[in-house]
């Protein structure tokens, strides 16, 4: 009973805090929470019923076996159909925004930054045509970990 009340405790903590960010569709740990979806009732607020609903519903589509349980296997096999689903919407936009001559394929061309002349003026502090490590560093601290490699965290 008390890990019950413990999980549920974290399990609306997560919902809750991703419905504070949901109003516009920001992400919290890879997944889109929407107000809306929360909303069960549609009157603007978000009762503690509401996100119980809301987690209860996620825990059902994990736990492909109905079981009352969700086991390793099945938390992978929903967290890579959501990963899936994600990278089918990136690339249909990379296809939709860079995909110039419509042919279904990205050619070197259309594949290059639209941008890149803008972004090496912005990084490129002293204007010699190039970006030193410095400039690369002072852009990392700029932007975050938006351009830190993968393991520099």
């Amino acid at each position: 009973m008390k890990n019950t009340v413990l999980l549920t405790t974290l399990a609306l903590s997560i919902v809750a805090g991703s419905a504070v960010m949901a109003e516009n569709g920001q992400k919290r740990g890879g997944q889109h929470f929407k107000f809306d979806e929360v909303d069960a009732n549609s009157d603007g607020k978000l009762t503690q019923d509401e996100m119980i609903a809301h987690m209860q519903a996620r825990f059902s589509a994990t736990d492909a076996n109905s079981d009352g349980q969700v086991s390793e296997d099945e938390l992978r096999a929903h967290m890579e159909s959501e990963m899936r689903k994600k990278i089918d919407r990136r690339v249909s936009r990379m296809m939709k925004h860079q995909d110039d001559n419509e042919d279904g394929m990205l050619n070197m061309d259309e594949m290059k930054p639209k941008r890149m002349g803008k972004m090496m003026k912005r990084m490129d502090a002293d204007g010699d045509g190039a970006i030193s490590k410095a400039e690369f560093e002072a852009m990392k601290d700029k932007h975050g970990k938006r351009l830190k490699p993968k393991d520099e965290g």
